[in-house]
């Protein structure tokens, strides 16, 4: 009998699949925070041995860096790629914003933006699990400079638009949505960041 019972958990083991445990990390992580998420906790999550999962990870900091790059997979596929034919300037800007405000309010990640929640949840840490999440918010404000910088060009946006000050609104606007989001616990707020989006664009 107990022969029976390591094969049986054993082969639990192997039918769950590296990406399926990933997901479930990143939706963990929205809820308790990437700090917290280690071997141990997504082992009792997923209903599997630790052992098991130290097939896959290594370590707790190995564990956090792969949920990242999941997070960042899903995030492309569910914001990035929408926005993808959208021209580059106030349609593309906005078109980002809006795309990353639905994605909030699907409920994606449980906890609302993945990387919002591992920002705030990192802000004191230093080492590589935080700089990948600021790699990741970094590139986003690039995206939405470029949008920024090609509605100057085609005269959407004055000349002398201060495009700092722009990136900080509107960035603002939507981490204030995450945050309302997660505090209010409704989605109210995401439909008045979107039109704050527009209104700093002159698009309302």
């Amino acid at each position: 009998m107990p022969p029976t019972k390591v094969l049986r958990a054993t082969r639990s083991d192997g039918e769950r699949t590296r990406r399926e445990i990933l997901e479930t990390a990143a939706r963990l992580a929205t809820v308790e925070g990437i700090r917290h998420l280690s071997i141990a906790r997504l082992a009792d999550e997923v209903g599997i041995s630790k052992s098991g999962l130290y097939a896959h990870f290594g370590s707790k900091e190995e564990l956090q860096l792969a949920t990242i790059a999941t997070a960042e997979e899903i995030y492309e596929r569910d914001v990035y790629d929408k926005v993808a034919s959208v021209p580059t300037g106030l349609d593309g800007a906005i078109a980002l914003a809006d795309a990353h405000l639905d994605h909030m309010r699907r409920k994606v990640f449980p906890g609302g933006c993945f990387f919002d929640a591992a920002a705030g949840d990192l802000a004191l840490e230093r080492g590589s699990v935080r700089d990948r999440v600021a790699a990741f918010q970094s590139g986003w404000v690039e995206r939405l400079r470029v949008n920024l910088e090609a509605a100057v060009a085609k005269g959407e946006l004055p000349p002398d638009t201060d495009l700092a000050q722009v990136l900080y609104d509107v960035t603002s606007y939507l981490v204030l949505a995450h945050t309302r989001l997660v505090f209010d616990g409704n989605d109210s707020g995401l439909p008045l960041a979107a039109r704050a989006v527009r209104l700093r664009l002159g698009r309302a």
